[in-house]
């Protein structure tokens, strides 16, 4: 199995309830970031057990999977024992052994299709076979100067016109669409903050941007997901998630 097919059959052991198959695929000394869980092996083991008892089945839909180095990436709808279907961002970091030694995850509601119509996970599928280096350059780039606001004034250069296509649940297609979501927010006192950013990966044309920051002066985790074509960003996907107040976390990992 490639790590991309092993990180899937990891994620369908909550549909399956196959805890053989999650011990099989992770390392003995598996770290946690999701904070409503505990870390290590037995403790995702014990989730997929209750999982499998609870009376409501949980479903899992993969919409994108890609890969980059140790570690795989995957867009995925999960409805967890009927609690409500989320959009989650995966990351799966695998050791030397080819055992999944790592996870880190952002997960909101699935929202209505946002003013262009667009939803969380439609657009795009096919990835093309584009230089990874130039994508990932792409869009550090763009986080860098642009989210967590180093150079604002390259906004433009980072858009190929208007042309954009924009899957965030509250704005527009376009570099108009954004700009207009962003002079919305400021009205509202609302400021989007983008403090560091962990990690970028990339897979052909496509890179994740794993970031913190603060939302309405909330801390939050941002995972972006932008596809890229002809050095210019695309289209665009998003996961933001409010962090958990400390006092409520399952494990001391932190989420990054």
């Amino acid at each position: 199995m490639t790590n991309k097919e092993k990180a899937l059959a990891l994620i369908g052991t909550f549909v399956s309830g196959d805890t053989a198959k999650a011990k099989e695929l992770l390392a003995p000394g598996y770290i946690q970031h999701n904070l409503a869980f505990g870390t290590g092996a037995d403790a995702f083991v014990a989730a997929v057990e209750g999982l499998a008892q609870a009376p409501v089945k949980t479903t899992v839909n993969n919409i994108r999977a890609f890969e980059d180095g140790d570690k795989v990436f995957l867009q995925t709808v999960y409805n967890f024992a009927g609690a409500g279907e989320q959009v989650g961002f995966d990351v799966f970091r695998f050791d030397e052994d080819g055992k999944i030694a790592e996870h880190w995850d952002n997960l909101a509601d699935k929202a209505a299709p946002n003013p262009s119509g667009h939803t969380q996970i439609d657009g795009t599928l096919e990835k093309k076979d584009a230089d990874k280096e130039e994508t990932r350059k792409v869009v550090a780039g763009f986080v860098g100067d642009v989210l967590r606001g180093e150079n604002p004034d390259k906004l433009t250069s980072y858009y190929d016109g208007d042309k954009y296509i924009q899957h965030n649940t509250s704005i527009a297609d376009g570099l108009s669409g954004l700009g207009a979501a962003l002079e919305a927010m400021a009205k509202q006192g609302i400021s989007m903050v983008y403090n560091k950013t962990h990690m970028v990966l990339a897979d052909g044309d496509y890179a994740l941007a794993c970031s913190e920051g603060t939302f309405g002066g909330v801390p939050t985790t941002y995972y972006d997901l932008f596809r890229v074509e002809n050095g210019f960003i695309a289209e665009h996907w998003d996961v933001m998630e409010t962090l958990a107040d400390k006092s409520t976390w399952a494990n001391e990992n932190g989420k990054f």
